[in-house]
Order: structure tokens, then C-alpha cells, then sequence
């Protein structure tokens, strides 16, 4: 039996096995490629490339994601290029939009479409790296024989989405490598560099978006996802990372309506009694060192008494 066949029968059978998928993102996504894709595993695929006019569309639709990505891609490939890795930036449809890969690999990678306006969707070349974590919004690491294709099996591949400024999945960054000499221990080790490199776009993106903005980031525990908040001059939140919308319950529409970062920070912390005193505390701080602590001055700033600063300073525990 040969390795193709050997191979498209493994996928055949543990997709066939219907509490499998539930268990494994890799079966799971092989039942995608045949039931919804309708993909046989035993059929090698040629690599698909955009022509020339599709693939500079492509490439202006995402113009800012090549920009805000160029030095990520640069930096990564100082790191791995000469290990015999190829670096892939794609769009949300899998569309290699970037490559980076050293000259004397420049063969095999083209022979096997890690190349700039092939496509990696995994309608397209079935369980793959990019297509996957496009496909289930996550990092995903597609090792030799997880891939759907038997012509993919000599591949290895680990995969970070890229989401915009709006939480959306926009493309994905992907180290792949085909050397018979790496192993899946050593090969893991670079999961978390895309995945860091990944959250460095999205910062990227995100910064880019609100530009003059105030950026915020929140404590995310023990969550690596990138949590920040734009927010403008009088406190309002602008946008947000996912992470920030899943971690403040946010979602455009509250974005949209104007909710200000404190009252949205404040919700997090369930603590809504003080929010009156917090914002007349907060106020009364600004204007004392507006004035350098001076008591009349800052009363004169406030259009009040003297006195009347002074109960209030009291009532507040502002000194």
C-alpha cells in the first residue's frame, strides 16, 4: 500500500468516527473538507495561484495589513529563515499575500504553493495550517500527516489568525517547512513566535485605526490574547480588541452608543454604587493640579466657594 493511500484511508476512517470530530480540531476538520468541501484526501492538489490581476486586488483590499506587517515578517525570518522556514502573510481568504523564504528553498516551496498569490483556504488544499485557523479563528499547528492531502503530508505548519481593529479575523501569519529533519517538538517551539507576532499586527492594526487615540491596555490574567481599548479625550471608548470586548461585554452597538472606558471598567469590577462620588473625585483631582494644589484657585476654577471646596474635598477623602 502506498503512503498516499495509507494515508487518505487514515482520514477516512477517524473522520468516519462520529464522536472523534467533538475531540479533535484535526478530524473536525478533515469531515469539513469532505462533507462541506466535498475533498477526497487520495487525489494530490496542485497548488493554486491567483492571476495576476486578482492577486493585486488582493493585495490593495489589504494594503494596511502588508504594511502594518513587513517588519513582523523581517524579524521572523532573521530567526528561522535560514533553518529552511518559509513565512506566509495571507488575507482572510487565504491568499498569500507576503513571503519570506530563503533563495535555495525558492524551488520546493513553489513546487509545493508556499508562494506569494497561491491560495491555502481550506476549501481549497483541505486541513492545512491557514486554511484551519482561518477556519476555526484560532492558532493551529498542521503537522506532516494532520494535513487532508496526501500531496500536503511532507509539509509542517503552525498558523496564527490576524484580527483588525474590529475583532474580525483579516489574514494570518504562517511558518511552514517541509525538511525531513524537523521534529514536532522542536517545530511547536515556533507557535508561540507566530502567535506573538500575530498579536504584534493586531497592536499594529489596532494603533492605526484610532490614530490620536489614548490606548488602553487591560490586565488580561491569565489570557495571552491582546487586550486593548482606544479611547478618545473625554473618556469614550472608540474600539476595542476582541479580547477587550469579550472581557467588558462589548459589541458595536454599546461601541457606537459612546460608553465611556471607566463606566465599561467599572462594570468589570461590579462595582456601580460609587460611580457619582468616583467621577466628582476624579473631577475635583484634575482641577487641584490644574491649579498646583492651591484651594482658592482651584474653587475659582470651579466656579464655587472656598468652602464649599473644602466639604467636598472632606466628603470625598480628597487631600
Amino acid at each position: 500500500m502506498s503512503i498516499s493511500t495509507a494515508h487518505a484511508d487514515h482520514v477516512y476512517q477517524s473522520a468516519n468516527q462520529p464522536s472523534a470530530a467533538a475531540s479533535s480540531p484535526i478530524i473536525a476538520s478533515w469531515r469539513r473538507c469532505m462533507t462541506m468541501h466535498h475533498l477526497a484526501p487520495e487525489k494530490g492538489s496542485e497548488p493554486i495561484f491567483l492571476a495576476d490581476a486578482e492577486f493585486r486586488r488582493a493585495r490593495e483590499i489589504s494594503a494596511r495589513l502588508i504594511a502594518e506587517s513587513a517588519d513582523e515578517l523581517d524579524r521572523i525570518f532573521l530567526s528561522v529563515g535560514k533553518a529552511g522556514c518559509c513565512l506566509l502573510l495571507t488575507d482572510a481568504d487565504g491568499v498569500a499575500l507576503e513571503r519570506r523564504g530563503a533563495t535555495t528553498d525558492d524551488q520546493d516551496f513553489r513546487q509545493l504553493g508556499l508562494w506569494s498569490g497561491a491560495v491555502w483556504s481550506e476549501a481549497s488544499v483541505g486541513t492545512n495550517g491557514i486554511g484551519t485557523a482561518l477556519a476555526d479563528e484560532r492558532s493551529v499547528t498542521i503537522y506532516r500527516d494532520q494535513h487532508f492531502f496526501s500531496s500536503n503530508i511532507s509539509l509542517c505548519c503552525t498558523t496564527a489568525p490576524i484580527r483588525d481593529h474590529l475583532g474580525q479575523v483579516t489574514g494570518a501569519l504562517d511558518i511552514s517547512t517541509c525538511r525531513d529533519d524537523v521534529n514536532e517538538l522542536t517545530f511547536s517551539m515556533l507557535t508561540q513566535a507566530v502567535r506573538d507576532a500575530a498579536q504584534r499586527i493586531e497592536g499594529n492594526l489596532f494603533r492605526r485605526a484610532f490614530p490620536g487615540a489614548r490606548i488602553l491596555m487591560l490586565p488580561s490574567g491569565n489570557s495571552t490574547s491582546l487586550s486593548l481599548l482606544a479611547v478618545d479625550q473625554d473618556d469614550i471608548i472608540l474600539g476595542a480588541t476582541r479580547a477587550a470586548r469579550l472581557a467588558l461585554h462589548l459589541d458595536d452597538l454599546r461601541l457606537a452608543a459612546g460608553i465611556p472606558a471607566s463606566d465599561a471598567l467599572r462594570e468589570e469590577r461590579h462595582d456601580k454604587g460609587a460611580e457619582l462620588a468616583d467621577a466628582e473625585r476624579a473631577a475635583l483631582r484634575r482641577v487641584l493640579s490644574r491649579a498646583n494644589g492651591n484651594i482658592t484657585q482651584a474653587a475659582v476654577l470651579l466656579g464655587i466657594s472656598r468652602a464649599t471646596l473644602h466639604r467636598k474635598m472632606k466628603k470625598l477623602s480628597v487631600h
